[in-house]
């Protein structure tokens, strides 16, 4: 499974975490939902710099035998745990997804930055169950 969270010029890391205190531990878990399919979620973070110059940062992956009629659900916390974006995306035929989200904006001159500093993001994708414990 390739996961990625990435911006042109923004710093990222997908980092994955051995517990602990942190209260959105990094990496990949599954939740039986019942009916051979399972819910994944993997957790990243997000990190953008405050001299960010480039507009754009995205969320991209695959899902690996995804379950039809099912999108990947995007959500974006600051560390606090207040929620800064959410998403919905569809899955591609070939299992691929992808959401942009704008960071920087330029009017007359003037920035308004949306995002900068570290994010929590949690990926959510439905998939067909497979072997021990429910994982796909």
């Amino acid at each position: 499974m390739r996961v990625a969270v990435a911006a042109a010029a923004v710093a990222l890391a997908a980092m994955a975490c051995a517990g602990g205190a942190d209260a959105h531990p990094h990496g990949t878990t599954y939740t039986m939902l019942g009916d051979g399919i399972a819910l994944e979620r993997t957790a990243l973070e997000l990190v953008v710099p405050a001299d960010n110059a480039l507009p754009w940062a995205f969320v991209e992956g695959t899902v690996n035998d995804p379950v039809d009629g099912y999108p990947v659900i995007i959500q974006v916390h600051e560390r606090g745990g207040e929620p800064a974006r959410f998403a919905q995306v569809d899955v591609g035929e070939d299992g691929s997804y992808e959401w942009r989200v704008r960071v920087l904006s330029v009017d007359g001159g003037v920035e308004t930055r949306a995002l900068v500093g570290a994010y929590d993001v949690t990926v959510f994708k439905v998939v067909h169950a497979h072997g021990d414990a429910g994982q796909a």
